[in-house]
């Protein structure tokens, strides 16, 4: 598979692309009950339905679209604490930012950071425009939508979140 080749540096992560060795962070971020409270996904079983995911969606992603969510490496330690990036989502034709990232990571304005970065890289790539999908009650989520100049454009739904009205923030870049 194709990897993505960019590698994106603020002053506090590394934004680099997803491999087949980052099981035991994806894993984290598939499993903590806070974390994956507002996007729909059921915790993973097993690192073996991590290690599927990686290849089913980042590492695809790169392949098909040549770009995805990127890895965003603490610099102090060079963990993976979460992960940042840009994903075409086809049921509903955009391409969303996305940002997830462990709890103690909470409140530091990283996903703030990371997605200023993102940004910058989706104009590098062309874009015109990017959505984020936001359960209602997350407000840490909304948040860093708006901090990025994300406006309220409406609602959408997605079948990962069956039954759940969906905001839909947007801004051209």
């Amino acid at each position: 598979m194709m990897a993505m080749e960019a590698v994106l540096e603020t002053p506090r992560l590394i934004l680099r692309a997803f491999t087949l060795d980052d099981v035991d962070a994806m894993y984290q971020l598939m499993t903590v009950p806070q974390v994956i409270r507002y996007v729909g996904n059921q915790p993973a079983q097993s690192k073996q339905d991590t290690l599927d995911y990686l290849m089913q969606h980042p590492l695809r992603d790169y392949q098909v679209y040549g770009y995805g969510r990127f890895a965003c490496v603490w610099k102090e330690t060079g963990q993976v604490i979460g992960f940042s990036g840009i994903k075409f989502l086809e049921e509903i034709q955009e391409t969303e930012l996305g940002y997830r990232f462990l709890p103690e990571f909470w409140r530091k304005g990283l996903a703030t950071e990371a997605g200023q970065a993102v940004i910058q890289f989706a104009q590098g790539l062309g874009l015109k425009r990017l959505v984020a999908v936001i359960h209602p009650q997350n407000e840490g989520s909304k948040l860093v939508a708006t901090k990025l100049g994300f406006g309220l454009e409406g609602k959408t739904e997605l079948s990962l979140l069956e039954n759940q009205d969906l905001l839909l923030f947007s801004r051209t870049i």
